[in-house]
């Protein structure tokens, strides 16, 4: 029976087969990717419409057993480095013992983890079945990040409420009995993009103001089925797919590119947009020393991920890079809504990812 494509646990339409297409063209700007694109009250309603689906797909996604934990607590924290003032909220998942941190001064290694949907749709919970691994496999604390959305926000504010959450665990690693030595980023789908780029933009920022952040180490970055090129248009990538049936449907990454890619002039090609776009140097600067990286068989965004990951790992960049193709699988395939069950493989992929996690924050 054919898998049938999910966003963030919504099922969405097959699209027919297509003939490839002869045509590359590298998109330059926003206005490329998306020449007529709805009015931004429209994208709202349509995205608006989309996350209460989304809501209902999560819903079903976290009946199968295992459950997934909720959130120990939250905090609401305003933005520092957004030039588009505001606040986000992180959702932290405690470790066992974590209760008695302050009695025994145990300090955790944290995870910081950005959910999908397209920068659109989605939210801190949607990750929680991972997060329940993080704390089983890793004993590390789970903070998952609500990043403001587009089309409300588009790019960049995502990418600098991404890298202010990090800025804020580090910044307050006492007060959380976080080790600032022993953090990580993870993400999924877009998150995954957030997971790379963040660091990017931590490093950047950090440039500008280094004296005022404690010391602190991102060992790693777990990425699962990233996008990172956004010069290459929709209908290259599903000409590139082993299954293009099994890719999303343009109505939905339509809403997706246009809600994030704004205004008109944005260059497609800006390092934290576009990763694999980033220089050598940027690059080596910014990614932690160590990647996990994941992408999905039946994925439009299966070469990018491939090409991105053999870049990082070669020099001059040098990073220790573990990737892996996951067969026969379509994008975000572990988010499936079937509340019998976890995705094929999802539980095993997720225990093999968080040990790798384990075993780099256990490093000297």
């Amino acid at each position: 029976m054919s898998k049938i494509p999910t966003v963030d646990g919504i099922p969405v339409p097959l699209i027919p087969a297509s003939e490839p297409s002869t045509e590359k063209k590298t998109l330059v700007t926003a206005k490329d990717a998306i020449p007529n694109p709805p009015s931004r009250f429209s994208l709202r309603v349509s995205a608006a419409w989309w996350r209460s689906l989304q809501y209902v797909g999560s819903s079903l996604h976290f009946l199968a057993p295992p459950r997934p934990p909720s959130p120990a607590f939250t905090r609401t924290v305003p933005s520092t480095i957004s030039k588009t003032k505001g606040e986000f909220t992180l959702h932290f998942y405690t470790p066992p013992d974590y209760d008695r941190a302050a009695e025994t001064g145990t300090r955790f290694p944290a995870v910081i983890n950005f959910h999908g949907g397209g920068f659109t749709i989605g939210s801190a919970a949607d990750d929680a079945r991972f997060a329940r691994v993080v704390l089983e496999k890793c004993g590390a604390l789970f903070v998952s990040v609500d990043y403001r959305l587009a089309p409300e926000n588009p790019f960049p504010v995502a990418v600098d409420d991404a890298a202010d959450a990090i800025l804020y665990i580090i910044r307050s690693s006492k007060d959380l009995h976080v080790n600032p030595h022993k953090l990580a980023t993870s993400g999924f789908s877009a998150g995954a993009n957030l997971a790379i780029t963040s660091t990017l933009r931590l490093a950047e920022h950090l440039l500008s103001s280094p004296s005022s952040t404690p010391e602190h180490q991102v060992r790693a970055v777990a990425t699962w089925y990233p996008i990172t090129d956004y010069t290459l248009s929709r209908a290259e990538r599903r000409d590139t797919s082993v299954r293009p049936d099994q890719t999303l449907p343009d109505n939905i990454t339509s809403l997706f590119d246009a809600s994030y890619l704004y205004p008109p002039d944005l260059q497609l090609a800006h390092p934290l947009l576009s990763p694999s776009k980033a220089s050598d140097e940027q690059l080596a600067a910014g990614i932690p020393p160590h990647v996990i990286f994941y992408t999905c068989e039946w994925d439009m965004l299966l070469r990018e991920g491939e090409e991105f990951a053999r870049r990082l790992g070669q020099a001059p960049i040098n990073k220790k890079v573990d990737y892996k193709m996951i067969p026969e699988v379509p994008h975000a395939w572990d988010k499936s809504p079937d509340p019998l069950k976890p995705a094929i493989h999802s539980e095993e992929l997720y225990a093999e990812c968080c040990n790798k996690l384990k075993d780099i924050f256990n490093q000297d």
